[in-house]
């Protein structure tokens, strides 16, 4: 009798009070992960899903993921969750890939989109927060992409990183810190980390809506002190000090009064932008509208790609906030699989390799003796006439 499949939902359960697990899909229940995936109908070439461990495995049942299963076609799947926002929290995605079909042109990357999307017209102009895997074409394009939605623009880690490109199956990770620092892993192992802000091109952005923010607030508070500074008076009452030296201190003018009472230090129309430093840098609204790492309204996980030949499986997808606890569900999926699934296709290989030998034998003793049976056959006619 099979042992049974034990799902890690358990271990969520214990350690809910240390991580949050905002979505954690490893297709452990048969069919019904139908219920929770949707296929895009936005076009009705769309290549189709099955649920699949493909032609070698590490375990039959639990290494069973999203297969694509037509050439030349491109796909739009996706799976909600409760949405959720990271703001102050590290953001762990993680997954697995395996290119069974030893890819040659086609994505094998994830997408994470805000809450609204639309799953049933799912396509390439779906906006997306966060794309994260491996992208291959050709010898050129070997790439892990990393691109984030910011400010209404997708930016790409300007780091080139190098994806796997064998038929085994591999464990990708995207950390997202909220000190701006990233980590980027594949099967558990560091191969980039560095800062949102300067590997994404970020900085220069930043610096010109810094300086646009406050140059609309000098401007701003010029308009607003110029209207004020109309409403400035003489004060008749006031009189000319008896030991002012005109030639020493220069002519004499009455103080300006101000009605309303005058109010944060104005000053007349002209003065050095300098003195009102301290009223800008009360504005930080550009911080907070630039929080690089930041997404409100995380939704859902979708796969949207096109692949030339197909046969890539998708599994173990995970979304939290814990990096131990990635660490943990990846050690427990990919960690417990990856070694017997090299043993079976390493003894596949070798099957392969020796039925290939047999059936080269075979011909060649079909050849053989065909030929012997021949030059019988024509020697036996020859006697008969």
């Amino acid at each position: 009798m099979a042992a049974p499949i034990v799902s890690l939902w358990a271990f969520c359960v214990l350690h809910v009070a240390l991580a949050t697990v905002y979505f954690q899909e490893e297709f452990l229940d048969g069919e019904r992960w139908r219920n929770r995936w949707v296929h895009s109908t936005n076009d009705s070439q769309f290549g189709h899903f099955r649920l699949s461990s493909g032609k070698f495995y590490g375990h039959k049942e639990k290494d069973k993921g999203l297969q694509t299963t037509q050439n030349g076609r491109f796909y739009a799947i996706s799976a909600r969750f409760k949405p959720f926002s990271n703001k102050g929290k590290t953001l762990v995605i993680q997954y697995t890939v395996k290119h069974e079909q030893k890819m040659d042109c086609g994505g094998g990357y994830i997408k994470i989109f805000p809450e609204d999307v639309d799953q049933k017209k799912l396509n390439g102009k779906s906006q997306y927060y966060i794309m994260f895997g491996p992208d291959i074409c050709g010898f050129d394009i070997k790439k892990v992409h990393v691109i984030l939605h910011f400010k209404n623009q997708y930016h790409e880690n300007k780091k080139s990183i190098r994806c796997k490109v064998d038929g085994f199956t591999h464990l990708y990770t995207l950390i997202l810190r909220p000190d701006l620092t990233y980590e980027v892993k594949i099967d558990m192992q560091v191969i980039e980390s560095g800062n949102i802000e300067y590997d994404w091109n970020l900085t220069s952005l930043k610096k010109m809506e810094k300086s646009s923010t406050e140059s609309k607030d000098w401007d701003q508070e010029k308009d607003d002190k110029s209207q004020d500074w109309e409403k400035h008076f003489l004060d008749a009452s006031a009189s000319k000090p008896s030991d002012w030296n005109s030639e020493l201190d220069g002519d004499w003018q009455a103080p300006m009064l101000q009605k309303p009472p005058y109010q944060d230090g104005l000053k007349p129309e002209g003065i050095d932008k300098d003195v009102w430093l301290h009223q800008k840098l009360k504005n930080t609204n550009y911080l907070t509208e630039y929080d690089l790492s930041e997404f409100e309204n995380i939704g859902a996980i979708g796969l949207e790609l096109w692949q030339v030949r197909s046969g890539t499986i998708f599994d173990n997808f995970l979304i939290t906030d814990d990096e131990e606890y990635a660490e943990t569900f990846g050690r427990a999926t990919w960690g417990e699989t990856k070694d017997p699934e090299r043993e079976m296709d390493a003894i596949q290989a070798k099957e392969e390799v020796k039925k290939a030998r047999e059936e080269d034998e075979e011909e060649l003793l079909v050849g053989r003796f065909g030929g012997q049976e021949n030059h019988f056959n024509r020697f036996h006619r020859k006697d008969e006439l």
